[in-house]
């Protein structure tokens, strides 16, 4: 099988605590996806994440639809993932560098998808591997 995983990584000017505090709070995803489909979190879920959280978020991809994430990894400063209803991930790590750098790696995860196969076909790894570079470009501008 496959590594059914893409990402990126990128060195970011903050401590890890604070990009933390960035990714766990949902109202702040639009702020810095790059991919341009996460429009506004759902008002009903929780202001800071943590591990089994359920939160929604408004997105558009050709059509406006709902999706309603729960949070499946958890480790304070260090990582946080998300599952999509089709259990594809979203998962992101941290590694404070101690001089007030972050290594940051995002990463979809389709390895535990149930519709994986219709994710390559539709390409969306690929899809999704630019919009992660997008997205540590406005997270790394916002912390320039």
């Amino acid at each position: 099988m496959a590594n059914r995983q893409v990402s990126d990584t990128r060195i970011i000017s903050a401590p890890a605590a604070e990009i933390f505090e960035l990714l766990v709070d949902p109202d702040k995803h639009p702020l810095i996806d790059g991919s341009g489909t996460v429009k506004a979190a759902r008002s009903k879920g929780p202001r800071r994440l943590a591990l089994g959280d359920k939160f929604g978020m408004d997105m558009h991809m050709g059509l406006p639809y709902k999706i309603l994430n729960t949070v499946v990894e958890f480790e304070e400063n260090r990582l946080i993932a998300w599952r999509h209803f089709y259990g594809h991930r979203w998962r992101w790590q941290l590694s404070d560098l101690g001089d007030g750098r972050t290594e940051v790696t995002e990463t979809f995860d389709w390895s535990t998808a149930r519709i994986g196969f219709l994710l390559e076909l539709v390409k969306f790894p690929g899809k999704n591997l630019k919009g992660i570079r997008a997205t540590l470009d406005r997270l790394e501008q916002r912390f320039a």
